[in-house]
């Protein structure tokens, strides 16, 4: 009864760490592209043939749902994956939804015409691929009207975070939203779209100032996937081992998420 969840890198166990404890029943099994990270300066090509790769190991793994926690193979990946490859009995589904029914305060499966919203200056922090796909202003156009996207490409900071830089890796993201700012002075909202970016969550926030809400995905990825599983419980694959994979180091994967999630885990091999 596994639940795959698929990230390029350690951004993943943001959302792995929020469905865990929103769904503790389920064993989930967690594939790190670790060897191949980032895929924010990737072709749109690379990333599809690395995540159907690293999908169909969680398939072989006994996941017959797998989730993209990064949000650069849901913009690039996903909806070609789900029109060409993804098999009938097996999904894949992304982590832009569930964030952007919370920024649009939608119900799910509300399929009512695109309408206005509080929100009316959004600010997305992404990696250089997600902004080139446009995936999160098409995702959001489904659902609102009148809000003006400004979108900053975060160069540098997913490398930082896997080194575990952080000191490079806050003043990257002051860096950027610098950057942003100076484009979009007053945003009413500022999304993190990218899995690794909860991890800098606060310095996101202090350059932001505390009048901006800032959205990350981990809580609403978690409840989102709740709800589909009370839905459709026949997706819980038949797999029955917690497991996680990386095409990277194990041991030195395995460390950087420890400290991460402030737990011992271990990775082996994918």
């Amino acid at each position: 009864m596994a639940v795959g969840i698929f990230d390029s890198g350690l951004g993943g166990l943001t959302v792995l760490e929020a469905v865990e404890k929103r769904l503790p029943e389920v064993p989930f099994v967690y594939f790190g592209d670790n060897a191949h990270t980032p895929y924010g300066v990737r072709t749109a090509d690379d990333i599809y043939e690395l995540t159907t790769r690293g999908v169909q190991r969680l398939f072989d793994a006994g996941c017959d749902l797998v989730i993209l926690a990064c949000n650069t193979a849901s913009a690039a990946a996903l909806r070609r994956m789900q029109e060409r490859w993804v098999p009938e009995d097996k999904r894949v589904l992304g982590v832009f939804v569930p964030l952007i029914e919370a920024l649009t305060e939608r119900q799910w499966g509300d399929n009512s015409p695109p309408r206005e919203v509080a929100v009316k200056h959004v600010a997305l922090f992404a990696t250089p691929a997600t902004v080139r796909s446009r995936a999160f202003q098409r995702e959001l156009a489904f659902r609102a009207i009148g809000v003006d996207v400004e979108a900053q490409a975060c160069g540098g900071v997913v490398d930082a975070i896997e080194e575990g830089d952080m000191i490079l890796a806050d003043a990257l993201v002051r860096s950027h939203v610098e950057a942003l700012m100076r484009k979009m002075p007053e945003p009413d909202a500022a999304v993190l779209g990218c899995t690794h970016y909860p991890i800098m969550a606060q310095s996101f926030q202090e350059a932001l100032g505390p009048d901006v809400r800032v959205f990350s995905q981990a809580s609403l990825v978690a409840d989102s996937l709740a709800d589909y599983l009370s839905r459709r419980p026949a997706m819980v694959g038949p797999g029955q081992e917690r497991a996680y994979l990386t095409t990277g180091d194990p041991d030195r994967v395995g460390r950087q998420a420890t400290r991460f999630l402030r737990r011992k885990v271990e990775f082996r091999a994918a």
